[in-house]
């Protein structure tokens, strides 16, 4: 892809991964949308990078994407790529009953459907240029359930297998499309977290985001680090080990949880 002289739409922009790829494609001299559901986070990444523009939407909104679609195709007629970004991620037992039901399914509606419900309001649009792009992304935890956060787990696989059907289904058309597998990285999304993260498992955001644009430049369908494909080969090829190792997670999650209700 040539990033240079593309308009791309990131959801999701003013932290983490989004607002590295915010960085980094700024210094490419790429055209740059983002969006959020926090007007004064897009306020301030726009100050902090001016060239871009903003556009407050909420993906697991319809009406939000609706509009979305409207005013980015009238304002900016020659965005080509979309990067499906905004997402959330949370701990979770499941035998907690204090959730309602639409707070349990709240990272389907942001990570899963929100992808879904984005690409088919984009893709009339990109599928008319000569060269355009979805850029979805899943988690090394696609390739295994996570039991600490498993409403998060099931997101991530669905973002994986839509992906790779959405690529089938585009073979021959003007549009590639692009699965970015992180691993644990380092962002907002374990801000509120009970159970801290170890920062050696963990990825710096700023390496991962430049891997996945030379991926992009490339035009590499998976934008992944080496990390991911030990994940990938782990769980073929001894499964029970990768779950089993990640259900330490949960356990310390509960306990932590419990210590907290008693005080």
């Amino acid at each position: 892809m040539d990033l240079q002289n593309s308009t791309v739409l990131i959801t999701g922009g003013t932290s983490g991964i989004g607002l590295e790829l915010v960085k980094q494609l700024t210094e490419l001299g790429t055209r740059i949308i983002i969006t959020g559901r926090d007007l004064d986070k897009l306020t301030e990444t726009q100050r902090r990078f001016p060239k871009i523009h903003f556009f407050q939407s909420d993906v697991s909104i319809p009406e939000n994407i609706s509009e979305l679609y409207n005013n980015v195709t009238r304002q900016f007629p020659d965005l080509n790529i979309i990067i499906n970004n905004a997402g959330e991620m949370r701990l979770l037992d499941l035998q907690d009953t204090g959730k309602s039901l639409e707070n349990m399914t709240r990272e389907i509606d942001i990570n899963l459907t929100g992808t879904i419900q984005m690409v088919h309001q984009f893709l009339p649009h990109l599928i008319k240029k000569h060269s355009a792009a979805i850029v979805n992304v899943s988690s090394g935890i696609a390739f295994m359930p996570y039991s600490v956060a498993p409403v998060y787990s099931a997101s991530k696989a669905g973002v994986r297998a839509y992906t790779q059907a959405l690529r089938l289904q585009l073979r021959g058309t003007s549009v590639k499309v692009f699965e970015m597998i992180p691993p644990g990285v380092n962002t907002n999304l374990q801000n509120d977290w009970v159970l801290p993260t170890n920062p050696s498992m963990m990825m710096n955001v700023d390496k991962m985001v430049s891997l996945t644009i030379k991926g992009l430049q490339k035009d590499k369908p998976e934008l992944k680090p080496f990390l991911i494909g030990v994940i990938k080969w782990v769980s073929r090829i001894i499964p029970g080990a990768l779950i089993n190792f990640g259900h330490k997670e949960f356990k310390k999650f509960k306990q932590l949880n419990n210590n907290s209700s008693a005080n």
